[in-house]
């Protein structure tokens, strides 16, 4: 291996291969090693580059070629200034001529095409060196060589590309900022010459994969060229007319089109982007028109290229929507082809695709909240109890029939919240959720941020589409675990978004129908899935339950019931809405209720140990700690009054510490059973939750006893 590092002598190929197939391949360790040792010492050697010629010519070895490349790329970078002029000049010949070489042909084009890449970044980073003083003829000789070779033409714009793509989007960090400016400048200068070539390409080539290679690199000029190239000459008309409709073509095609969509720039050219709106939707409605169901079209692609079409159409309506949505409006003529433009987004977003979705929800979040900000205290439908109606902007208008397709979708597709413990897993099977999905409970919080805005907006189409969509579930004409899911995932989103009065008239329809669900649904799962749903829906609405106590104690009661529920993640939830609804509602349970005898409080208490007898241990914690925010809200006349309660809140697990205690006054080594040992520690953290939803109340159970417990314990586990 030490022969390498001997650049006296005429390197040998073949012994690199070996010493580099040794530090990828070898089993052995110190094999390794003493290899990673030779090709550090190899790469740092100053003479190391002047054997990238011999491998590049002498070995097959594809990664020994790549290798040969890093050593140069790191050479041009770090040393390039201090070599002398005409080794500089030296390698910029050789990589030239070898990629002429390679790319001379379409079958060496394509056998050749990773090293060729390798290459290409190579000469990009010679010509970071080089250009424009060294080398001020780069621009043209590029261009002119292009027109002698098809497959020299695609792959010198593959090297235009990186050029630009080195120059504008990484170069941070790479050069210093006069550099950078320099060499925009430079590239903005001879644009000229760049831009006659693709235009002679498009219109003029008929090889697909070097029409494909020159709109990749059209790509990337267009976030920096001046804009008279993109209005001022063909560019727009080609890429609408010529490769929007093509298959192979049609994405890269797409993306120029949403590049350009996308532009802020002055007044001056608006009829312009008028026109490019018009045309491309035109278009669009031809390659896919209201006919076709696009999620469908989505799911059913196997290479991907309509998915991408889809995507790609998403993205030129969003980003054009955002930047000209103001200038469109503002035209009466084209208030209808605005309106299709949306209906074309609203169609998209009913992709079962989460990406493609969120590029959606973006924009409708954007345009329901510009609706709502326009005039925010402006009622979405007549006053209640008056004759005054009251007229929506014309904005909200002309959106209308828009926005309540996005309601449709918002509702049909709602994400999963934090809160819901129970999912339908790979499998179709109930189950309870054992990690939290992250990107869900983003997703739903994105979600209802939208759906709250087009409830303001309009209260009482949110409602009827919400109640259609119900009554199919409950008549089974539509039911199923995903559509109710989603439905009272929505339900639950909109809290706060109506007026009590609304809220009312809403909940009750609501709640009533799918208690109504758990009692006729059969099976397990079934009961499971509409437990959880009714759990989430009361949860996010403590407003309505405070005001309606007949409604909030047969809530509460169903709960009771679904803590003796068994199937996975029932409990939990149960526990979890119980511990909510308590800290939200908690004066409603010590106060005795219009015919009532006592306060609901004490109902509870009294029935506490059936009500957690099949409860968890964790569970019984979550329960002890609601009824504890029940009884710190009391206000108390009577010291012995409180006393007399918190004996009742706590006497199930004083009544267990008391047993416990007899026990070990009879065998101190129970205290030394494992079982003992749980029992204890519930005890403390049931008197930890108790304790923290208490507040200021002094706990029954002495804290210095279970110090002293502690304390005992510890001594006799060491004698």
């Amino acid at each position: 291996m030490e022969k390498l590092l001997n650049f006296k002598e005429p390197l040998d190929v073949g012994l690199l291969e070996a010493v580099l197939n040794a530090l990828y391949t070898s089993q052995n360790a110190t094999e390794r090693a003493e290899a990673q040792k030779i090709i550090g010492q190899f790469q740092e050697h100053p003479d190391a580059w002047m054997t990238v010629d011999t491998i590049l010519e002498q070995s097959k070895n594809t990664n020994v070629k790549f290798f040969s490349l890093l050593v140069l790329e790191s050479t041009i970078k770090y040393r390039w200034k201090s070599l002398p002029r005409e080794q500089c000049e030296g390698i910029k010949n050789y990589i030239v001529n070898l990629i002429i070489r390679l790319s001379s042909d379409a079958t060496s084009l394509q056998k050749e095409k990773l090293l060729l890449n390798k290459l290409n970044m190579t000469l990009v980073q010679i010509v970071k060196q080089e250009w424009p003083q060294q080398w001020p003829s780069f621009i043209p000789d590029i261009v002119g060589s292009s027109k002698s070779s098809p497959s020299l033409c695609e792959n010198n714009m593959s090297i235009l590309k990186l050029l630009s793509e080195e120059v504008f989007d990484f170069s941070s960090g790479q050069m210093t900022q006069a550099k950078i400016v320099e060499l925009k400048q430079s590239l903005n200068k001879e644009f000229a010459l760049i831009y006659e070539l693709c235009e002679w390409v498009l219109e003029n080539a008929q090889i697909p994969s070097l029409l494909v290679s020159t709109l990749e690199t059209l790509l990337r000029f267009l976030n920096w060229i001046p804009v008279g190239y993109i209005f001022g000459t063909k560019m727009i008309d080609n890429l609408i007319s010529k490769f929007l409709p093509v298959a192979i073509t049609r994405n890269l095609a797409m993306q120029c089109l949403t590049e350009i969509g996308s532009l802020s720039i002055e007044e001056t050219y608006n009829s312009h982007f008028v026109r490019l709106y018009t045309v491309i939707i035109t278009q669009l409605c031809q390659i896919i028109p209201e006919s076709i169901v696009i999620e469908k079209v989505y799911e059913n692609d196997t290479e991907e290229g309509d998915q991408k079409f889809i995507q790609n159409i998403a993205l030129f309506l969003c980003g054009f929507f955002k930047a000209h949505l103001p200038l469109l409006e503002k035209i009466n003529e084209m208030n209808q082809m605005l309106i299709e433009g949306h209906k074309f987004l609203v169609r998209i977003s009913r992709v079962e695709d989460v990406e493609v979705f969120k590029i959606c929800l973006e924009y409708w979040g954007i345009l329901a909240a510009g609706l709502y900000n326009e005039n925010p205290h402006m009622p979405a439908a007549p006053l209640l109890l008056s004759n005054i109606s009251v007229v929506s902007s014309p904005r909200r208008q002309m959106y209308s029939v828009i926005l309540s397709a996005v309601r449709n979708v918002m509702i049909s597709r709602m994400a999963k919240p934090e809160e819901v413990l129970i999912v339908e897993d790979e499998n179709g099977e109930i189950i309870r959720e054992i990690m939290k999905d992250s990107d869900a409970i983003i997703l739903y919080k994105s979600m209802k941020e939208v759906l709250v805005y087009l409830t303001h907006l309009d209260y009482e189409d949110t409602q009827n589409i919400m109640l259609e969509k119900l009554s199919a579930q409950e008549d089974g004409s539509e039911w199923s675990w995903h559509g109710l899911n989603t439905l009272c995932w929505a339900i639950g989103s909109i809290s706060g978004a109506m007026n009590e009065e609304q809220e009312k008239r809403f909940l009750v329809y609501v709640i009533k129908d799918l208690l109504t669900m758990v009692e006729h649904r059969h099976g397990k799962d079934n009961k499971a899935v509409i437990a959880s749903d009714i759990m989430y829906v009361v949860g996010q609405y403590p407003r309505f339950l405070r005001a309606h106590w007949k409604f909030l104690k047969t809530v509460v009661n169903k709960l009771f019931e679904f803590m003796h529920e068994t199937h996975p993640g029932v409990q939990d939830m149960a526990c979890d809405t119980f511990l909510k609804i308590s800290q939200k509602c908690k004066r409603k349970f010590v106060v005795v209720q219009p015919g009532e005898s006592v306060a609901f409080v004490e109902e509870i208490l009294q029935n506490t140990a059936s009500i957690i007898a099949d409860l968890e241990d964790q569970q019984k914690h979550t329960f002890y700690e609601a009824i504890g925010y029940m009884i710190s809200s009391r206000i108390y006349t009577d010291p012995k009054e409180r006393d007399e309660l918190i004996a009742k809140f706590m006497f199930l697990p004083n009544d267990t510490w008391g047993k416990v205690m007899a026990e070990v006054g009879k065998n101190v080594q129970t205290l030394l059973q494992p079982e003992t040992i749980k029992i204890i520690a519930n005890i403390l953290k049931t008197n930890c939750r108790a304790a923290l939803s208490l507040g200021w109340i002094r706990m029954e159970l002495a804290w210095i006893e279970y110090i002293m417990l502690g304390y005992r314990i510890n001594q006799w586990c060491y004698e």
